[in-house]
């Protein structure tokens, strides 16, 4: 390898990231010491969004559309560097992208059945359960209270914090709530009081 295809591979001119497979919420682009081309671009997909972080503080946060990196597409951390409107030379920041599609079909359910007292039908065992959708809308405060500067953050690491609240509000919520005759039918209960769902 040459000293001029050494220094060429030290800088950065295209930017981009393409979801490999389902389940990543934010992950750092690969950079391994090179720097940023001024004038270099960035693409980002309709389902992504990406953010530039400058030693530990988050700068400019962009999204979809192809954008030309210099001192006016990226004015947040031209302030944090005090870069000049002059300013020609590579850079270095970190970069994330962040997906931002629906994460759809998640679980929560209670572990345990939950026991109530009915009037009607004595000690009744329910169990609650269903799936849910989200997606990330503010990459900013996401990266700053969730994912940090993880190279790599996924829905699995998420799940907890949904799935877990959920489970233990049941069973404060169970003996409260009242089930629809619609969904519910008190024929059906009478038949079906080994283990009914709700």
């Amino acid at each position: 390898m040459s000293l001029r295809d050494f220094l060429k591979k030290q800088f950065i001119d295209v930017i981009h990231w393409t979801e490999p497979a389902d389940g990543i919420l934010a992950i750092r682009y690969p950079m391994q010491d090179m720097e940023i081309q001024n004038g270099g671009q960035l693409t980002v997909r309709e389902s992504e969004m990406a953010a530039f972080v400058n030693e530990g503080r988050i700068a400019d946060v962009f999204g979809p559309g192809l954008y030309t990196l210099n001192t006016q597409t990226l004015p947040l951390l031209t302030n944090l560097m005090n870069w000049d409107k002059a300013f020609q030379s590579p850079f270095k920041s970190d970069v994330y992208f962040f997906s931002t599609r629906m994460q759809v079909n998640q679980h929560w359910g209670t572990p345990n059945p939950v026991t109530i007292r009915d009037k009607d039908f004595g000690m009744v065992r329910l169990r609650g359960f269903g799936i849910y959708s989200y997606h990330l809308s503010d990459p900013r405060t996401f990266h700053t209270k969730v994912s940090g500067t993880r190279e790599l953050y996924q829905v699995a690491d998420l799940e907890g914090q949904f799935a877990t609240p959920s489970s233990a509000a049941c069973p404060t919520l169970l003996p409260t709530a009242m089930c629809p005759s619609s969904i519910w039918p008190p024929t059906r209960w009478r038949s079906a009081r080994r283990s009914p769902s709700c």
